[in-house]
């Protein structure tokens, strides 16, 4: 007979809580699992998967416009929010109860509450006051959005978790930040008719991807209409009998029905008792762990953003899995953080995976690249100036394809194809004897043939 009640507690039923617990169960452990909010996390109930369900909506209002170009007459459309809000809304339900349902088919006890940890083998349930012990203790427990606490008025902002649930569509609406969540939201926004304001304190938006991709992404958000405000921030913020009016730096006053704030996210790390049991915190909060997701007391681990390695979903479901196999499974294997794909799901798309030409010319020295840019077929038709982008960055000594860059329709679901390819270590010569597809966008990296060359190399 066990020592304990159970052989896995996980605090935080998220992607990666749940896929560890799942997992765990499946090698025969005994699972017990809580969630103070929702069953499926930030992902599933306010994150990516809503998100994509606005994404879709949003597009539906180009697709109504191009149209014509194809013969089609299209009377006026209208759109309604509170149909669309229930609708995500009864999927996520769905999903939350497919979600709870998995974990009842390996018999993981759910608690429907917070927890906490008293001991490295115990867990404090807050409502039912219950202590639990667990022989192994793992953490899933996500991230928050910022917001600047100190700025008068912010009060009367929202975040990405108060966005899915609005009443009505904004007719104004300024967002703050310039990443993921900030860049998809004005676009979102804008494509389902409202006015959008961007404003970011950085000089151009989405730090850290290609830096042509960045600039592509600006250009088009600014040609729809959406104001891209640089290097500046809010001040204050005003309540007003019509809505919202935020100042920012220089004494601009931006008028607003609704004000996000998408200026990043922290660890949910805090209130868990984890430092008084000596599990070390980085300078931004999160759970330091080793490469099996292990904190410095042997019996708690950490998984997902709590953990601020990769915050993606895939990769908290990838290190839950690969936790559960090395502790339960004796499969003992670890995350590989290279060739991660990443998409941005704006309008235009970003689908990227490794390095940025940047990044490559610093790992590599001499690399070589190559681009296309081209009007895709529904966009001439349609009478749009619309463009897709591609990249290929190569390492010039291997010719290693270490970096693929896509702004376009359908830029993820190329780049999650592309990605198998560059994680094999596909060569250029590879995508070169490859047949084209035709017609198709993704064609053009298989007949991409001419080095791009900077102007004043090119002048050299």
């Amino acid at each position: 007979m066990s020592a304990f009640d159970y052989d896995l507690f996980v605090i935080g039923a998220g992607s990666g809580g749940v896929r560890a617990a799942r997992i765990a169960a499946s090698h025969g452990a005994r699972v017990a699992i809580a969630e103070e909010y929702r069953i499926g996390g930030t992902c599933v109930i306010r994150g990516c998967v809503p998100k994509k369900l606005l994404v879709y909506a949003s597009r539906f209002s180009g697709d109504f416009s191009d149209a014509a170009g194809f013969g089609w007459s299209v009377p006026a459309p209208t759109f309604d929010w509170p149909s669309l809000i229930a609708a995500k809304d009864k999927e996520i339900s769905r999903l939350e109860a497919a979600y709870r349902a998995t974990l009842d088919k390996f018999n993981v006890a759910i608690f429907p509450e917070r927890a906490m940890c008293l001991s490295p083998n115990e867990v404090r349930l807050s409502s039912s006051g219950r202590t639990v012990s667990a022989k192994t203790i793992l953490i899933a427990t996500g991230g928050h959005p910022n917001v600047d606490r100190k700025l008068p008025g912010i009060e009367h902002v929202i975040t990405s978790n108060e966005v899915f649930n609005l009443k009505q569509l904004p007719r104004r609406i300024v967002i703050a930040g310039g990443g993921y969540i900030a860049t998809e939201f004005a676009t979102i926004f804008h494509g389902l008719g409202s006015e959008v304001t961007l404003i970011y304190r950085g000089g151009k938006i989405l730090r850290g991807f290609d830096e042509d991709l960045r600039g592509g992404l600006v250009a088009a958000m600014t040609a729809h209409g959406i104001r891209i405000i640089n290097e500046k921030v809010f001040t204050k913020i005003e309540k007003t009998p019509s809505g919202l009016v935020g100042t920012i730096t220089g004494e601009e006053k931006l008028e607003a029905d609704q004000i996000l704030f998408a200026i990043g996210r922290s660890p949910n790390a805090k209130g868990l008792g984890l430092e008084a049991l000596g599990v070390r915190m980085d300078p931004a909060g999160a759970i330091v762990v080793d490469n099996n997701s292990q904190t410095a007391v042997p019996s708690i681990y950490a998984v997902g953003d709590v953990t601020n390695r990769v915050n993606l979903t895939p990769v908290a479901i990838r290190e839950g899995h690969a936790f559960a196999d090395t502790v339960f499974g004796a499969k003992p294997w670890s995350v590989d953080y290279t060739t991660i794909p990443t998409a941005v799901f704006t309008t235009p798309e970003l689908g990227t995976v490794g390095f940025t030409e940047e990044e490559a010319r610093r790992q590599y020295g001499s690399v070589d690249v190559y681009k296309a840019s081209f009007r895709p077929m529904k966009a001439i038709l349609a009478g749009r100036d619309d463009r897709t982008f591609l990249k290929l960055v190569v390492q010039s000594e291997t010719e290693k394809v270490v970096g693929v860059h896509i702004l376009g329709p359908d830029a993820a679901e190329i780049i999650q194809a592309t990605a198998i390819a560059v994680r094999m270590g596909v060569k250029k010569s590879d995508f070169d004897q490859t047949m084209a597809l035709h017609p198709s966008a993704a064609e053009e990296l298989v007949t991409l043939r001419e080095k791009w060359v900077a102007p004043g190399e090119a002048a050299a």
